[in-house]
């Protein structure tokens, strides 16, 4: 339905046409090889995969693509791991359909799409001003290490999100363990309590 209405108001407008749509990952690859689109609207939360992992495949195979994440997710954990991955843009669906569009012409013409509050927060980081201190200690995991960190907070075993990351047991086990070093973590029942907790407060309200 998300989709769909998205879909419906670019539609409403002169200039821009939508040329496809997937519900998936593996979907969306198909689709942008076969549409070639000047731009990908991608969502960070996928059946298959996470949308960062999406925007890295896509440029692998479509170096240049542009790409603006549409998503739920509060995009101070978001918006700067998105532009790591190559995105050039990050906008919270709450945001409104005046937002979207501004953002998306503005990524159309190889601009870089955040809110004000995330461009400053941004230009602190690359100028080396950002305050250590200030951040969520989650901040300090890898992509891969991230989703394995929402996993186990969503109660995932090992064995299940090695399944569903499609890595190997140990591999989860050395992420799990990388984790709780960085979240100054001793145990594995803690992991599960602060994870479980994190992903609470992440839920949309």
């Amino acid at each position: 339905m998300m989709r769909q209405g998205l879909a419906a108001l670019i539609n409403n407008e002169k200039d821009l046409t939508v040329c496809c749509e997937a519900e998936s990952a593996a979907q969306a690859m198909d689709a942008i090889a076969a549409n070639k689109p000047d731009l990908v609207i991608a969502d960070i939360t996928l059946p298959d995969k996470s949308g960062l992992e999406l925007i890295k495949d896509t440029l692998a195979l479509h170096p240049g693509l542009r790409i603006l994440v549409v998503s739920m997710h509060d995009e101070s954990l978001y918006a700067e791991r998105v532009l790591r991955a190559g995105g050039r843009g990050y906008i919270m669906k709450q945001e409104g359909g005046k937002r979207l569009m501004d953002g998306i012409r503005q990524v159309l013409a190889g601009q870089i799409y955040v809110s004000e509050k995330m461009s400053k927060r941004i230009l602190e980081i690359f100028s080396g001003q950002r305050n250590s201190s200030g951040g969520s200690p989650v901040e300090k995991l890898t992509d891969r290490e991230f989703e394995v960190f929402q996993l186990v907070g969503e109660g995932k075993g090992t064995r299940e999100i090695a399944e569903k990351l499609h890595l190997s047991v140990k591999t989860v086990e050395v992420h799990r363990l990388h984790i709780k070093e960085k979240l100054e973590i001793k145990t594995a029942a803690e992991l599960i309590r602060f994870a479980v907790r994190w992903v609470e407060t992440q839920a949309p309200s």
